[in-house]
C-alpha cells in the first residue's frame, strides 16, 4: 500500500459579510458522510467563523464538489443569501466551469451532451450504490464540452502543442477539456465523457473498470491502482464561478493537474485546427 495522501488546506479566494469563496483542494469532503471524525470543508468553516454563528449566522454550501474534485465552492453566510443563491441557481444564472483531463482525442472541438441521468442500481445490477448511468427516465442533464489542448503523455512526460501524428499509441493520448454544465446532476460530467469515450483520468468509478474503486475502499491506494488509474484523483478542478451580472470567480488549474498536463499546455488556439 502506497503512503497516505497529503494533507489537504483550502484557502479563501473572496470574502464579504454575506458569503465566503474558498477553493477547495482534493480529497477534502464537503460535508460529513459517516461520524468518524473525518475532517470536512462545511466543519472547519463552521469552526472559521464560530463568531457570525454565535451572531445568528450560518454556513450553507451552495454548489458541493464531490470529494476529489478540486475547485471552487460558494458558501453563504447567512440565510437570505444562501435563499438567493438557491434561487439563482434554479435559474441558471450562477454558472460553473470545470475543466478535466481525459483519456484519447476527441474527434471535436466542441460537443454538447443531452442525455438524461439516473442512479445505475435503480435499473441494472450495480456493485456501488451512487454509481449514475445514462437512462431515458432520469433527470435531464446537459453538458456542453470544449477542447482546450491535446496532448501526448509517455513514460510519465507529457509533450504539448504538438501536431497530431501517425503511430501515435491510444494509451498516450490525453485532453484538457473545459466542461459547462447547464444541469447540476449527480457525477454529470464524469458520467458524460465517460458516455462519450473520453472518461476522466483517475476516475475509479467511471475509468477503466468500476472494480477499481471497490479495490480502492479495500486496500487503498496502491501500485496497482496507480498503474491503472495514473492519478490518484478523477482530473476533475471547478475553474471558474460566476453571478450574472455581478462576480466572477477563478481558480488556477490545481499542481498534480498541471504536473500532469507538462508546463508546455499552450492555449486553446493552438490545437484548434486539428480536426473539423
Amino acid at each position: 500500500m502506497i503512503e497516505s495522501l497529503p494533507l489537504v488546506h483550502f484557502t479563501i479566494v473572496d470574502e464579504t459579510d454575506d458569503y465566503v469563496v474558498v477553493d477547495k483542494p482534493p480529497f477534502l469532503l464537503i460535508h460529513p458522510t459517516k461520524p468518524d471524525g473525518t475532517r470536512t470543508l462545511w466543519q472547519e468553516l463552521r469552526e472559521l467563523f464560530a463568531f457570525e454563528i454565535a451572531a445568528g449566522g450560518q454556513v450553507s454550501i451552495v454548489n458541493r464538489l464531490d470529494r476529489e474534485t478540486s475547485g471552487l465552492v460558494l458558501v453563504a453566510k447567512k440565510a437570505d443569501v444562501a435563499r438567493r443563491f438557491g434561487m439563482l441557481m434554479q435559474r441558471r444564472q450562477l454558472m460553473k466551469e470545470y475543466l478535466a483531463i481525459v483519456s484519447g482525442w476527441p474527434e471535436w472541438n466542441r460537443k454538447i451532451v443531452n442525455a438524461p441521468l439516473d442512479r445505475q442500481g435503480k435499473h441494472l445490477e450495480s456493485a456501488i450504490w451512487l454509481r449514475q448511468m445514462i437512462h431515458p427516465n432520469g433527470a435531464p442533464a446537459r453538458t456542453e464540452f470544449r477542447v482546450e489542448q491535446r496532448f501526448i503523455r509517455s513514460a510519465g512526460r507529457a509533450r504539448a502543442r504538438v501536431p497530431p501524428r501517425e503511430g501515435t499509441r491510444e494509451s498516450d493520448k490525453f485532453s484538457l477539456i473545459r466542461a459547462i454544465p447547464h444541469t447540476g446532476r449527480t457525477h454529470q460530467i464524469r458520467v458524460h465523457l465517460a458516455s462519450i469515450g473520453h472518461p476522466i483520468v483517475g476516475d475509479k468509478i467511471y475509468g477503466p473498470d468500476e472494480q477499481l474503486y471497490l479495490r480502492f475502499i479495500e486496500t487503498g491506494w496502491t501500485a496497482e491502482l496507480e498503474r491503472q488509474l495514473l492519478l490518484p484523483r478523477h482530473a476533475l478542478h471547478a475553474v471558474r464561478l460566476a453571478i450574472e451580472g455581478e462576480h466572477k470567480w477563478t481558480s488556477p488549474l490545481p499542481h498534480d493537474l498541471a504536473e500532469f498536463c507538462g508546463s508546455g499546455v499552450g492555449p486553446p488556439t493552438e490545437t484548434r485546427n486539428w480536426v473539423n
